[in-house]
């Protein structure tokens, strides 16, 4: 009877320990013609109660769509406006090449479509410590996350050592090295606009103490056979100060507002972009962190998007609400600490959550 008790148990650091030594990821199980979702994928109910009701034509709850060659004023205002309200916006006509966008998603998608021994090369879950810089694997929080989500990754550090472009995979090298300037270029324009929005000097956040540490994240969200189980990606915010995210056409993205989820619908050429927890807490709750998610891709087309996410040069600095935006009037609502604690927190916790700005609020 206790034979048969324990042989029918499941135990699920065997089978995620035997879907990590595949290094096929995700795509892996899809090509192996599974039908249905293993186990260590199935996320609890309280993940998956509302899961595909996100609204999309409610006015009041549409994700702005900014132009960046607006007048200044005007871009000032809308970027403060949406930061401040939902923590996420899309930007278009912002001088980057539509056409290097679509060469870019194309790229991803190649690599992670790689023959399955020529992608497993680049299998490496410690890739931030391994000296390379680069790494693919699936679910940065598997072995401590109640669930895996429904995705693999490619990853790529671009600050603020340069990375080595012969680590890079060579179906993508091109892209990413065009992608890295343009996408720096970028979120140095946004800092000096969302500084402005705080009322400080357009140079006061472009600072290496604030964006000069970079990473490229590229997931891949193959077709889910039973996309009402599991998730692409849990909801969270991330932790840093800012997030420029390609995204392709398929679709998938939600942020929630007011409790209710809402889809961030794609627009061609258009960059989406979400404040970070620790832009949250410098600007003291003047803009928010947007908590967002991913559901599990029912298309039968594989969905890609590449997020580069900015954070502070220097991990070891004090950060905490900026001087110019505490008065007697406004008191500072978060205590002062390391970057690198509020880092070491969120890559030892799962993903799902919202949990950085309450750890360190007062």
């Amino acid at each position: 009877m206790a034979a048969n008790k324990i042989t029918n148990e499941y135990d699920r650091k065997k089978e995620l320990q035997e879907f990590e030594n595949t290094k096929l990821g995700v795509k892996g199980l899809v090509d192996s013609g599974i039908t249905r979702v293993p186990r260590m994928f199935h996320h609890p109910p309280e993940t998956l109660f509302d899961l595909n009701q996100g609204d999309s034509r409610g006015e009041q709850n549409c994700i702005p769509v900014i132009d960046l060659c607006a007048p200044h004023q005007d871009l000032v205002r809308g970027i403060r406006e949406a930061s401040a309200k939902f923590g996420f916006f899309q930007i278009v006509n912002h001088g980057v090449p539509v056409t290097l966008l679509d060469r870019v998603v194309k790229a991803m998608k190649g690599f992670h479509e790689l023959p399955p021994e020529e992608k497993m090369l680049f299998y490496d879950r410690n890739w931030n410590t391994s000296g390379k810089g680069v790494g693919y694997f699936s679910n940065y929080d598997l072995f401590y996350s109640k669930a895996a989500s429904w995705r693999d990754t490619l990853q790529c550090l671009l600050g603020p050592v340069s990375i080595n472009p012969d680590d890079i995979p060579d179906v993508c090298r091109g892209e990413v090295m065009e992608w890295e300037t343009e996408v720096k270029r970028l979120a140095e324009k946004l800092m000096g606009l969302l500084s402005e929005g705080l009322g400080l000097p357009a140079d006061k956040l472009k600072e290496v103490s604030y964006v000069g540490r970079a990473s490229l994240t590229a997931h891949y969200y193959p077709h889910c056979p039973e996309p009402s189980k599991t998730v692409g990606i849990a909801s969270h915010t991330d932790p840093g100060i800012l997030t420029i995210l390609l995204q392709d056409q398929v679709g998938g993205l939600q942020v929630k507002y007011n409790d209710k989820w809402i889809d961030l619908n794609p627009v061609h050429g258009a960059l989406v972009i979400n404040i970070g927890d620790l832009f949250q807490i410098i600007s003291n709750d003047g803009y928010k962190s947007g908590e967002h998610r991913v559901v599990a891709n029912s298309s039968n087309e594989s969905r890609v998007s590449i997020a580069v996410f900015f954070n502070p040069g220097t991990a070891d600095n004090l950060y905490g609400p900026l001087a110019e935006l505490v008065s007697h009037e406004k008191l500072a609502l978060y205590k002062q600490f390391k970057f690198s604690d509020l880092a070491m927190r969120f890559l030892t916790k799962e993903l799902e959550g919202k949990a950085m700005t309450s750890h360190f609020r007062l």
